[in-house]
């Protein structure tokens, strides 16, 4: 069995990366299956959720699977979004090329469910050389904004706030040169927050984890993955979560927060056109969440030890930001 970190929440993941004991479980939803060759450990938060990618060889050829496991119980409320998703126009052949990995059932001893692995590339690697890339994308934000799936789970302005305070304040208690920064960046967000409430704003279904490592580019095809935290809220949330992953890149691979600049604008402006009517509140609030969206990149650098050097630069791009826009609310 590979040889992994211990996790005393998820004691199976070492059984379920064994392809002679993944086998009869999927030989159960993959009729035609031979032999499973591989199991690969992908991606695992100790404690929380592990990815495994299974090679399978089936009487059709060769396959790759993906098995998500949430230790806390199978996820059987995201495979149901992203199933009504697949039937809902997000299939592998839709005619506008923008789709989900198919859902394909579950390995319930495991709590893990199972969905198609789909190629291509991210487009953090195909942005600043694609053209024609930002409006795709604005398409699929504005399809997942559209093509409605039912969900009782929401996300507000007050459940941004807390986790961007939780996450700042988290990061001042470890770096106390840090804490009277990190303590006027909550009070200032708190501020934009109270603006956006006085924002008019459509509540549609979100991504609400929506950036370029999420999004495949395979010719003409966008696959949008990992709907875990689908829910009910802003669609500004989405666009400006991208968009500060856009300017956070072009600042830590250029040194330049506007290298992206351009792209940036054109995504923006793409996804308004889309709207049913001009909504200049819209547009002003995808740029109150590109803003916190960025705060919460100062705490995720200090997690990725070689992203801490740019903090300091994030420190002074987020205090001009925040400060030209609470001028203008």
């Amino acid at each position: 069995m590979a040889e992994i970190s211990p996790d005393p929440k998820i004691p199976w993941l070492p059984f379920a990366l064994d392809p002679q004991l993944a086998q009869p479980h999927l030989a159960t939803i993959f009729p035609t299956l031979q032999r499973v060759t591989t199991a690969k450990l992908l991606r695992h938060k100790i404690g929380r959720r592990a990815l495994i990618a299974y090679h399978l060889d089936t009487d059709a050829g060769t396959q790759i699977i993906l098995g998500k496991i949430r230790a806390k119980g199978t996820d059987h409320q995201s495979y149901g979004y992203q199933r009504a998703l697949w039937e809902n126009g997000f299939h592998g052949d839709s005619e506008d090329g923008l789709s989900v990995p198919e859902p394909l059932g579950f390995i319930e001893p495991w709590r893990m469910w199972l969905q198609s692995w789909v190629p291509g590339q991210p487009t953090t690697k195909l942005l600043p050389i694609q053209p024609g890339l930002p409006e795709k994308i604005a398409a699929l934000a504005h399809k997942i904004h559209t093509h409605s799936v039912a969900t009782n789970k929401t996300h507000t302005i007050a459940d941004e706030l807390q986790i961007l305070g939780n996450r700042l304040w988290d990061l001042a208690q470890q770096q106390p040169q840090w804490q009277g920064k990190m303590q006027h960046f909550i009070a200032q967000s708190a501020r934009l927050g109270q603006a956006l409430d006085q924002y008019s704003r459509p509540s549609t279904t979100i991504h609400r984890d929506f950036y370029p490592d999420q999004i495949l580019v395979e010719g003409d095809r966008l696959w949008l993955v990992d709907l875990d935290l689908y829910c009910q809220g802003d669609p500004a949330v989405d666009l400006g979560n991208f968009i500060a992953h856009m300017t956070e890149q072009s600042l830590r691979t250029w040194g330049d927060p506007d290298g992206m600049a351009s792209q940036e604008q054109t995504l923006k402006a793409a996804f308004l056109a889309k709207q049913t009517q001009i909504n200049f509140e819209l547009s002003k609030a995808i740029d109150i969440y590109t803003s916190l969206t960025l705060l919460r990149h100062i705490a995720i650098s200090w997690r990725i030890p070689e992203r801490r050097s740019n903090i300091p630069a994030l420190i002074e791009l987020c205090g001009d930001r925040l400060a030209r826009q609470l001028q203008q609310v």
